[in-house]
């Protein structure tokens, strides 16, 4: 995406047209989606890899409709558009938990091998090993809703890990492998139900009739795209970005110590940035379809914020993995190095984000 394309305000006044164009784009994809879900039997006919594409797609498109009604409601019918989006807002919430917990294993697996200085597999609790995973290596079980759930073949040698990390990582496996068992169930339960049967109707009419206000036809989406833009600006500022500027400040390690189970208290305003630069990110899509590529530093801040969440999460799975009833002490202490471990991460994906957060700004000024 050109560097102008950053602040909506730089682009040329855009008719509401361009929102239903992008609506019924996305309402096409989703209904292609669905029908390709379907076509795969939700796995059950041998072809999970597609299966699991389709259910991210089906994700992909939600959010974006999702989120461009939140942006650009003033222009929807109020009714319609406020009835469907929690309801996307659900349907994409419980497509993602299935991939969420799998990468979440992965994740913690990698860091438990890396931290012990092994290269080779994890033995599970029943002693065959968790085939030395890293991120994104194990295709086993979609990600999406419809797969077998089998797990790749493991790998005989089970490295060097210490006895408390072998079993750390065969408690992580045991708990968040039935996580994730039942969110593939729940997402195939969804997926049948009446709920999603109206969401999929109610996308199918979007695809061909975007329910315009009267006055939208007159109107330019630019000032509620800058509006985004501006959300996006000051929930940022209100991050400590001077710190984050400092690597290993230990920021991110505060309150680890803390009994209380609820999420780390300093995470929720990045993932907040996170949601809001998303709306910023579909916001230009909408003003711009044909842009590209898309701007490399707009990719970069979306990415650590990623990552931010991906680790603040696994954070939280390592510290309630800890606080399970007589576990042996080294177990503990594995795991008490895994929440610190993935806690430095947060801090790292922050650092990252505001470098590129500083060049953005700096190029944009």
């Amino acid at each position: 995406m050109a560097q102008q394309h950053l602040d909506p305000r730089n682009s040329t006044a855009v008719a509401a047209d361009a929102l239903a164009g992008y609506l019924r784009t996305q309402a096409t994809e989703f209904l292609r989606a669905l029908r390709t879900h379907r076509e795969t039997g939700g796995g059950a006919a041998g072809g999970p890899e597609e299966s699991t594409d389709a259910a991210l797609a089906l994700r992909r498109s939600a959010r974006r409709i999702s989120g461009t009604l939140h942006t650009f409601r003033p222009l929807l019918d109020a009714d319609w558009s406020e009835s469907l989006r929690p309801e996307l807002a659900w349907l994409s919430g419980t497509l993602g938990r299935e991939h969420a917990y799998a990468a979440r294993l992965d994740r913690l697996v990698a860091a438990l091998n890396r931290l012990s200085g092994a290269t080779a597999a994890l033995p599970s609790q029943n002693g065959a090993p968790l085939a030395g995973r890293t991120a994104g290596s194990e295709r086993a079980g979609p990600a999406g809703p419809g797969g077998t759930g089998t797990r790749a073949p493991a790998t005989p040698d089970r490295g060097n890990l210490t006895i408390g990390a072998a079993k750390a990582g065969a408690l992580l496996d045991r708990q968040l492998t039935l996580a994730r068992t039942r969110a593939h169930s729940a997402a195939l339960q969804a997926l049948g139900s009446s709920r999603f049967h109206a969401v999929a109707d109610s996308v199918a009419v979007l695809a061909s009739e975007v329910p315009l206000t009267p006055t939208a036809p007159a109107l330019d989406l630019r000032p509620l795209a800058a509006a985004a833009h501006d959300r996006l600006r000051d929930a940022v500022a209100g991050l400590p970005l001077l710190t984050a500027g400092h690597p290993y400040n230990a920021e991110a390690l505060i309150h680890g110590l803390s009994p209380d189970t609820a999420p780390h208290p300093q995470d929720a305003p990045w993932h907040q940035v996170r949601l809001l630069l998303r709306l910023h990110r579909y916001a230009l899509e909408v003003l711009h379809p044909q842009a590209v590529p898309v701007d490399v530093r707009l990719l970069a801040a979306g990415e650590a914020l990623n990552r931010h969440r991906d680790a603040s999460e696994a954070a939280s799975a390592a510290a309630a993995a800890a606080r399970t009833p007589r576990i042996a002490p080294a177990t503990a202490y594995a795991l008490g190095v895994l929440h610190a471990d993935q806690r430095h991460e947060v801090e790292a994906a922050r650092f990252a984000f505001q470098q590129s957060w500083q060049k953005e700004t700096v190029s944009t000024s």
